[in-house]
């Protein structure tokens, strides 16, 4: 079993595009792709809507997609072609707890592909790309954290390219790395394609 983690360094950056780009592009992987949200004060991670309930009740939630009507991010990833999708949210800083259910739906894949940071505290995936965009100012902790760790960038490129919006972060750490530019709504190029397979299939 091979594992994929796709993270990024901000929301609405491509992370959801880039998984299910993958699973359509690689449909030979059989894949199992995970959705993991972390949940902050005041929402329920049993189905993410506002909520007054102890968290200590239910602190995470680990659920499995049916539905094909591509209007959830999980939704979507069936629709590009995974053969499970599941959702996993936890209340912030509480993902540790899920993990064990996590292990035992990856126990059961062919190859999986999560989408998150934070999930690579507790695992080492094969491969680790993350997605950056040079226009969105946000850099989320954790992003930060793994970016050493990032086998390959997915980059933002655009026509009039200017300095990143991001301040005080330094991509020395990834500097050798592949970089592969995208082009929204390309998030997932021949090339990026090729790296992902090539890189999955050595022994």
């Amino acid at each position: 079993m091979s594992i994929i983690v796709i993270g990024g360094h901000s929301r609405s950056v491509g992370k959801t595009s880039v998984v299910a780009g993958l699973i359509s592009a690689l449909p030979d992987f059989r894949w199992t792709a995970l959705k993991i949200t972390q949940y902050g004060h005041g929402i329920c991670s049993a189905n993410g809507e506002a909520c007054d309930c102890a968290t200590a009740d239910h602190a995470w939630a680990v659920t499995e997609e049916r539905n094909r009507d591509g209007e959830s991010d999980t939704s979507r990833f069936l629709v590009a072609g995974a053969d499970h999708s599941w959702w996993v949210r936890t209340e912030q800083g509480r993902l540790a707890e899920a993990m064990p259910r996590v292990r035992q739906v990856l126990a059961g894949t062919q190859n999986a592909i999560i989408e998150s940071n934070s999930v690579l505290r507790f695992l080492k995936p094969d491969l680790y790309l993350t997605v950056l965009d040079p226009q969105t100012a946000d850099f989320k902790t954790s992003a930060q954290t793994f970016l050493d760790r990032a086998d390959a960038i997915l980059f933002h490129s655009a026509e009039n390219s200017k300095s990143p919006a991001w301040e005080r972060v330094s991509l020395k750490s990834v500097i050798n790395r592949p970089i592969f530019a995208i082009r929204p709504p390309q998030y997932v190029t021949p090339e990026v394609t090729r790296f992902v397979r090539e890189r999955l299939n050595k022994p």
